[in-house]
Parts: C-alpha cells; sequence; structure tokens
C-alpha cells in the first residue's frame, strides 16, 4: 500500500503538452483516419582485428507504420505496428487518449515511457548517427513502452509539457531470472504481449521549453520489477514468500536531458542513472550478475555545413549536419554481493555526417571508436544509414 501511496503522490506532483512523438504527430490534426510511417536501413562494418576478417551486416532494422483516429476534436486512438530486421513484428503503441481541455489528457493502453529523449523521439531524422545512443539502448532502455494509463498536459504560463503513468513494471522472473550484467534492465521489457502487473510503477517526465531553441527535460522511474513467482503462491507459507521476494528487484531511475539549437549549432546531452536494490538476492538465486547501480551519458555538438560554408544544391532546405558524441554507458556502476565487471563500463566515440535531403528524409554515415575499462583496446565501427519519417 505504501507504494501506491508514494506513486499518487508523485502522479500529483508531477502533474502541470506530452512530448510529441512522431504517433502523436499523425493524428494532431483532422477528424478521420490518419497514416504514416519511419523507417531505418543500416549497413554496420566492425573494424579488422589483424588477420581476422567481419562481414559486414546489412539490415532493414526497422519499419514502423502508423494508423490513428481521430473520432472528434476531443477523441483519439494512436497506434504503432513496428517490423524489425523484416520478420520480427511489434506493437509499439496503442492507446486512447481523452483531451479533457486543450492542456490536459487522460491516455490508457501501451504507450512509451517518458524516460530520455530517444525513447519519445526515436524516428531516424530526430537524431545523429545511424544507430541510436547505446545509453538509451541499455540504461533507459528504448523503445521501451508499457500497459499503464497516464495523465498528461501543459502549462502555458510556464512554458512547462509533462506526463505522469501508472505502469505494469518489468518482468524480472519467467522461469529464471531475466536481467544480466551485460544488458541490464533491457530483456525485461514486457511490451503490452500478455503483460502481468503486481502493483503498478511510477513514471514522469516535466519538459521547460521557455528559451528559444532550448528544451530541458527531467524523468523519473519508481517501482519494483514482476515476478511469475508469485503467480499463484500461497501467502501463508513464510519460505515460499521469501524466496519469491528474492525474485524482485526495485528501481529508482532519473534522467536529465538538454537540446539547444542556436543558428547552425546544435547541442545535445542526457545522463541517466538507474539504482536497483534487492540484486544481491536476485543474482544469488537466480544466478545472474545484474548491477546495483546503472549510470550512462553522452554528450554531443553538431553544425549544419550548408549554413554559409557548404551551399545547398537545391532548394529543398537541404542541411548537412556534421557531428561528434562522446558516450559512456555503465551497467555495472555499483554490485552488490558480486565484483564488479570492467568490461560493462563501456565508451564511444562518434564522428558523423547527416545529410538531410527533405524534411523526414536523410543519409547517415558514422565512425565509432568503442572501448570498455577492462582493456586498452580500441576497436572501430563504420556505418551507413537510410532513414524516413512521414
Amino acid at each position: 500500500m505504501k507504494r501506491i501511496y508514494i506513486s499518487m503522490l508523485l502522479t500529483l506532483i508531477f502533474i502541470s503538452v506530452k512530448a510529441q512523438n512522431s504517433a502523436e504527430k499523425i493524428v494532431a490534426g483532422n477528424s478521420g483516419l490518419h497514416i504514416g510511417g519511419y523507417g531505418q536501413v543500416d549497413f554496420n562494418l566492425n573494424e579488422r582485428k589483424g588477420t581476422i576478417n567481419n562481414n559486414g551486416k546489412l539490415d532493414v532494422h526497422r519499419l514502423v507504420t502508423f494508423f490513428g483516429y481521430n473520432f472528434n476534436d476531443k477523441v483519439s486512438f494512436v497506434s504503432e505496428v513496428e517490423f524489425e530486421h523484416v520478420s520480427e513484428v511489434y506493437v509499439e503503441q496503442a492507446f486512447l487518449d481523452y483531451k479533457i481541455n486543450n492542456n490536459f489528457s487522460v491516455n490508457a493502453g501501451l504507450m512509451l515511457i517518458p524516460m530520455g529523449i530517444q525513447n519519445l523521439y526515436h524516428e531516424p531524422p530526430t537524431f545523429n548517427g545511424v544507430e541510436r545512443t547505446n545509453v538509451d539502448k541499455y540504461i533507459i532502455p528504448t523503445t521501451w513502452r508499457e500497459m499503464g494509463v497516464g495523465v498528461s498536459g501543459r502549462s502555458i504560463e510556464h512554458s512547462i509539457n509533462y506526463q505522469a503513468m501508472l505502469v505494469n513494471g518489468f518482468n524480472g522472473y519467467d522461469d529464471g531470472g531475466v536481467f544480466s550484467g551485460k544488458s541490464g534492465l533491457r530483456s525485461g521489457r514486457q511490451k503490452g504481449a500478455e503483460s502481468y502487473i503486481t502493483y503498478p510503477d511510477f513514471v514522469g517526465r516535466v519538459s521547460y521549453y521557455g528559451n528559444p531553441g532550448l528544451n530541458l527535460g527531467f524523468s523519473a522511474y519508481l517501482g519494483d520489477t514482476e515476478s511469475k513467482a508469485y503467480d499463484g503462491l500461497d501467502l501463508s507459507d513464510d519460505i515460499a514468500v521469501s524466496s519469491a521476494d528474492s525474485t524482485i528487484v526495485g528501481i529508482q531511475m532519473i534522467g536529465i536531458d538538454a537540446r539547444y539549437i542556436k543558428g547552425s549549432v546544435q547541442f545535445t546531452g542526457q545522463y541517466v542513472i538507474a539504482e536497483l536494490s534487492n540484486t544481491d538476492q536476485y543474482n544469488e538465486y537466480t544466478g545472474k550478475d545484474l548491477g546495483s547501480k546503472l549510470t550512462g551519458y553522452y554528450y554531443e555538438i553538431g553544425y549544419n555545413l550548408m549554413d554559409g560554408i557548404i551551399p545547398s544544391i537545391s532548394s529543398n532546405n537541404e542541411e548537412l549536419i556534421a557531428f561528434a558524441r562522446y558516450e559512456n554507458y555503465n551497467t555495472h556502476a555499483e554490485t552488490e554481493g558480486i565484483a564488479i565487471n570492467d568490461a560493462y563500463n563501456r565508451t564511444e566515440i562518434t564522428l558523423g555526417l547527416g545529410f538531410k535531403v527533405a524534411k523526414g528524409a536523410v543519409f547517415k554515415a558514422d565512425y565509432q571508436i568503442k572501448s570498455n575499462s577492462s582493456s586498452d583496446d580500441e576497436t572501430g565501427q563504420f556505418n551507413l544509414g537510410v532513414g524516413v519519417w512521414f
């Protein structure tokens, strides 16, 4: 009950427009059916190490279709269906949005968790680099969506957008441990596929947009993971209850992010920290090596070379964005009862170009230098990509 009271209190605190993602953009228009989508096609090649050759990989990484329907000016349904690597099919969003007024809505269904930048803005033309950042892959972890109910709105007077949700937690135990030291919480996303829940988790986000070109965000997630060890559990059996409790991990995640555009220059930065509790019992019971603290951050600078340096070759408002990014993500920042694995403290430097040939269409190229704290060795990876959003 204490957790429920805390969740309700935090919900009230965060209640103050939700960050518009691609699906919401599609249904923001007139009544009726709205269709759109985004896609990403990649080429990745790891640098040769000595005499060891690596094949390149070509992949239709993802193709997402948006279907939205505006019943009237107050009620909308939003959905996204995603095809990954050609053969995998997922539902990325499916929720009903009811506008109480122009600045306040209630939402229910399968929704994106409002943590960080790329979990909300993950369409290829919206970020630099062929691949999404690994901070957003392993710490957040993008694309993170769960079932629940929430509110969203804005305070125009204070230049604030906000979201607050109660959702199901990660699946941490399903006939065995799901989490790991290397990938953190990523494998526990339930994604709306027959999700189960014991108590709801809370997540909220506040964004400030009061200064031109600047967007500041603060996100918070609080709750416990779910466990199938509780399904059919005899609550009068203290030993069984104690064993089931060992499969639960508590999560407190906080993230801050900033985006700033001034003329041709753009800056982006993000920091996320996740404090996990009960990981010593979880690891002992499951034989896993989950860390008790996960951290990640990156900072990036970009510049539009077509603004005064390289003239545009057409009148389509083309942009050629050169960027550099430094990124660190550590899924073993701290541990309980097990040794820290320095190989999970990873750093990447990415240098690249993005040629936006039209609004929503981009060619990308970058080179990444990857390393970790367990070795002085560095590996390189070359990436090419095509991204669209419409």
